[in-house]
């Protein structure tokens, strides 16, 4: 039995169909598929069945409002991704091995990460091979991780961990524990000040993110231990442009990741006050899918990514990174 069923596939399941049912899923429709294909519509409806009835089950529930995939379809659409994932990525090394200096990589990162580690790693990797072409999709530690990874639009990720424990199907490999800062822009009224007291700035104008406020988070831990609930953010927003451009008004007041410090532009436009905060409790690290071969190139970046994470925890530790 088992042999007639790999016979069958072997011999009527082939990439061109999966990829016109991925084009249908995606569009929603066959007509457009079909556009997008730039094949007839007739031939993506004979390629759609000739699908079903080589694996006796329907793929797709069709309504005047176009099509979507059954339970089956989505079983098929996951692994179709994942085949042709497989297949994008042995071209890849192929390409590499033709010529070790060329080669592409899509990387996953938080803003945080893409604000000084990550354009660092990258900068390292392309002096060393110049020819390496990077993509980088920016979203939330969840997006990237349950979303992003899994749907393979990304390589790697960087970013803090979720839990202790990664997800069931990635690997991670832990690089730092990231330390923030408390910052001021230039002519704030708090720069000069030897010492100061965390209490002392709660009714400042802050910018922050939703994150670092929830329990976990370092300004919020570092109030509650004082005794005094989180200050009330003038400004919620994950952007660092933003804040950067806020923050040169000399008005407000924010927290920074070290390694933006230490490697991003607002080393120099930044200036941290002595106030100590928590570091992150979960480290950032380098997100994989199980079981998924990293390309040369990927593995490069992995490995240079250790080398810089290693630098830096080499460095003392002081008010200042």
């Amino acid at each position: 039995m088992a042999m007639q069923w790999t016979d069958r596939i072997g011999r009527r399941l082939k990439p061109r169909d999966l990829h016109v049912f991925m084009a249908v899923v995606e569009q929603g429709n066959i007509s457009k598929a079909a556009e997008s294909l730039a094949i007839s519509r007739p031939v993506v409806s004979k390629t759609i069945a000739g699908l079903e009835q080589t694996l006796g089950v329907p793929l797709l529930d069709r309504s005047p409002k176009g099509v979507e995939p059954t339970l089956y379809g989505r079983a098929l659409l996951k692994w179709a991704v994942a085949v042709f994932d497989d297949l994008q990525q042995g071209v890849k090394e192929i390409e590499f091995l033709a010529n070790p200096t060329a080669g592409e990589l899509r990387i996953g990162c938080t803003e945080p990460m893409a604000g000084g580690f990550v354009p660092a790693v990258i900068d390292r990797l392309s002096r060393r091979y110049a020819q390496l072409a990077f993509q980088l999709e920016l979203g939330s530690s969840a997006k990237l991780q349950l979303r992003s990874l899994r749907e393979r639009k990304c390589d790697l990720v960087i970013a803090r961990m979720l839990a202790l424990t990664p997800e069931p199907d990635m690997d991670a490999e832990p690089l730092f524990h990231e330390q923030v800062f408390v910052t001021a822009g230039p002519r704030n009224k708090w720069l000069g000040r030897r010492n100061l007291e965390l209490a002392e700035l709660i009714d400042e104008p802050w910018i922050l993110a939703p994150v670092e406020i929830e329990p976990g988070g370092p300004v919020f831990e570092a109030f509650r231990a004082i005794g005094l609930e989180v200050p009330r953010a003038k400004v919620l927003v994950f952007s660092l442009n933003l804040r950067a451009n806020l923050m040169a008004t000399g008005r407000y007041l924010t927290v920074a990741p070290g390694s933006v410090l230490r490697l991003g532009r607002e080393r120099t436009s930044l200036k941290v006050l002595p106030v100590s905060l928590p570091r992150w409790s979960l480290p950032v690290a380098i997100i994989t899918l199980k079981n998924r071969t990293l390309s040369p190139v990927a593995q490069l970046f992995i490995e240079c990514a250790h080398e810089l994470a290693k630098s830096m925890a080499a460095r003392p530790q002081g008010r200042t990174p």
